[in-house]
C-alpha cells in the first residue's frame, strides 16, 4: 500500500495541482516567522505503528526568494518491504509566495515519477512536465506527458498554497474559495476553519486551529477521504498534527521536532 505521506502535508493527492489566489498584481512580501527558516520533522503513524518519517523546510535563499523542502521516507522496516523516498521543492518570490518553479519526485516501491511545473506568468502559462519510470537505474520511461496550462491570477503549487494558508487569519466558521487546476481540469478548493482545540503532545500542550482542505465537484478529496490538519494558534501557525482519512482508517503525521 503506498503511503499517502506528501499528500497529507500538500493537501492533495501525490500529483500536480496549481491553486490560485484572486489578487492585485502588487502583493505585499510576506513576513511570517517562519519566513526566517524553519525544519519541522513529523512520524507517519497508520493506527497505532509508526511507518515512516517526514520532513519540512524553510530556507531563505537570495534575490527576496525562498526555498520549500519537502522529504519523506518509510521506516527501516517498510523501506525493506516498499522503498519510499518522495520530495517535493518549491522555490518562491517573497511577494505573495508566487511560485517559480515546483518539483515533485516520488519513489514508492516500484513506482517512479517526475514532475516539474514552471511559471511564465507574463505569457500566462504554467508548463507541466511529468514522467513515470519503469526502472530508475536505466531510467527506462513507462509514459510521459507535457502540458500547458493557461493561467490569469496569482496562481500557486500546492506548497506554497500550504504556506500562504500558514499566514491567513482563519477565524472559526470562516472558508476560503480558490481555484484549482489540475492538468487540464478545474475545480474549486475550499478551505473550511472548523474550530479551536487543545492539543495534547510528546511536544506538549498546543492551542490550535482545525482546518480542512477540500475540492468541490468531482475533486481528487470526494475520492479520497478528507484532511484535517491542525495549526497552532499564533503567528507561526505551525502544523502539530496532520490527518488523511483512508478506507482501512487514518495515516496521522505528529510533529515530533521544531528547528
Amino acid at each position: 500500500m503506498r503511503l499517502c505521506s506528501i499528500r497529507i502535508f500538500v493537501f492533495l493527492a501525490a500529483f500536480l495541482v496549481t491553486v490560485s489566489f484572486a489578487g492585485e498584481p502588487n502583493l505585499p512580501e510576506v513576513k511570517a516567522p517562519w519566513m526566517k527558516g524553519e525544519k519541522l520533522t513529523f512520524s507517519l503513524s497508520w493506527g497505532f505503528v509508526t511507518a515512516g518519517y517526514a520532513t519540512l523546510e524553510v530556507k531563505p535563499i537570495a534575490d527576496n526568494k525562498t526555498e520549500f523542502l519537502t522529504f519523506a521516507t518509510g521506516n527501516k522496516t517498510i523501506n525493506k518491504i516498499y522503498p519510499v523516498a518522495d520530495t517535493i521543492y518549491t522555490r518562491v518570490r517573497n511577494k505573495g509566495l508566487m511560485t517559480e518553479v515546483f518539483r515533485k519526485q516520488l519513489h514508492e516501491g516500484s513506482f517512479h515519477n517526475k514532475s516539474v511545473i514552471r511559471f511564465d506568468r507574463k505569457g500566462e502559462k504554467a508548463w507541466l512536465s511529468d514522467t513515470v519510470f519503469t526502472d530508475m537505474k536505466t531510467r527506462k520511461v513507462k509514459r510521459s506527458a507535457d502540458t500547458a496550462v493557461a493561467i490569469q491570477g496569482m496562481e500557486h503549487s500546492i506548497m506554497s498554497a500550504f504556506y500562504y494558508v500558514r499566514t491567513m487569519p482563519l477565524a472559526v466558521g470562516d472558508t476560503s474559495h480558490f481555484s484549482a487546476v489540475s492538468g487540464k481540469k478545474r475545480y474549486e478548493l475550499k478551505v473550511v476553519v472548523h474550530g479551536r482545540e487543545s492539543l495534547k503532545t510528546d511536544m506538549g500542550k498546543f492551542q490550535t486551529i482545525k482546518v480542512e482542505p477540500m475540492l468541490d465537484g468531482d475533486g481528487i478529496f470526494n475520492s479520497k477521504g478528507k484532511i484535517f490538519i491542525w495549526l497552532t494558534d499564533d503567528d507561526r501557525r505551525i502544523p502539530v498534527l496532520m490527518e488523511c482519512e483512508i478506507a482501512l482508517g487514518s495515516i496521522k503525521a505528529r510533529l515530533i521536532e521544531q528547528k
